[in-house]
């Protein structure tokens, strides 16, 4: 059992995930939410820590992202920030709090001087290459989500596999490319089929974080609720519970992150053929 105290604290930076794409070496995120769980996320040496704005269904309750705010994303990204020592730490940029480049400029730059973040995700397809762009010019990093978008929950009539069909498919792929010209420094894959991811990882540069998609994808990333097991109701078919054989919550997320570094996880079960 590796111990928090005895962690390199050289940090995690942009470079480093794209030195680990180059080589092959797959990159480990985990949410988190508060000080406590993060300090057990370093210790595991996770590269990512992602204050989602899951928070909202793992935290405070609500059905959906959609009511969580700008002010409770800055309050749990600090709590994360204090804690944080050597991973990469994104905060998602929530609902509406990006509508127009002015607006995502305000938004992101709070959730990096107020809560700690350095880089911030953000949902949306080649339709968003302006907001990004306009971050990008302005020094601060964005991680592009696509596929399965929760924020749009209501359009896209539920939770969904996304890229079933060719139309939708080449959307994906086409959305991806707009958004790392546009300057995205990483990519977000979720709940695509495994014939779109592997297309946006050949077809693009930057790393792409999967979540429900192809093994091939440079990371992935979990709610770390969904990996220890208690998140309430149906878990998507993309996670696993690692809780299931360790003796710990310290334990689990250790062999999370060993079973991501060895292409173990995910296996065929929780990636979407067609």
């Amino acid at each position: 059992m590796s111990t928090y105290s005895d962690k390199p604290l050289t940090a995690v930076t942009l470079n480093t995930l794209a030195k680990m794409k180059k080589s092959g070496e797959k990159i480990a995120c985990l949410t988190a939410y508060d000080a406590t769980f993060t300090a057990v996320l370093e210790a595991a040496d996770i590269e990512v820590i992602l204050v989602g704005d899951s928070l909202g269904m793992v935290i405070q309750g609500v059905a959906t992202t959609l009511p969580v705010t700008v002010d409770e994303m800055i309050y749990h990204c600090r709590c994360v920030a204090r804690a944080r020592k050597r991973a990469l730490l994104i905060a998602d940029m929530p609902f509406m709090s990006y509508s127009s480049p002015a607006q995502a400029l305000e938004n992101a730059a709070r959730l990096m001087k107020e809560g700690g973040a350095q880089m911030v995700k953000l949902e949306g397809g080649g339709d968003q290459s302006e907001v990004v762009r306009a971050l990008a010019r302005n020094g601060i990093p964005v991680c592009a989500h696509l596929g399965l978008r929760p924020q749009s929950f209501y359009k896209m009539g539920g939770y969904r596999v996304q890229g079933r069909d060719a139309a939708a498919a080449q959307s994906i792929v086409d959305d991806a490319q707009a958004l790392q010209l546009a300057g995205a420094d990483l990519l977000l894959l979720e709940c695509v089929t495994t014939a779109v991811a592997e297309t946006v990882v050949a077809t693009t540069e930057v790393p792409v974080i999967g979540i429900g998609a192809a093994s091939s994808c440079a990371g992935q990333v979990l709610v770390l609720h969904d990996i220890l097991g208690i998140t309430p109701g149906k878990r998507p078919r993309f996670c696993k519970d690692f809780m299931l054989g360790a003796d710990s919550i310290q334990g689990a997320v250790e062999r999370y992150v060993a079973a991501v570094k060895s292409g173990a996880f995910p296996a065929a079960e929780h990636t979407f053929c067609t």
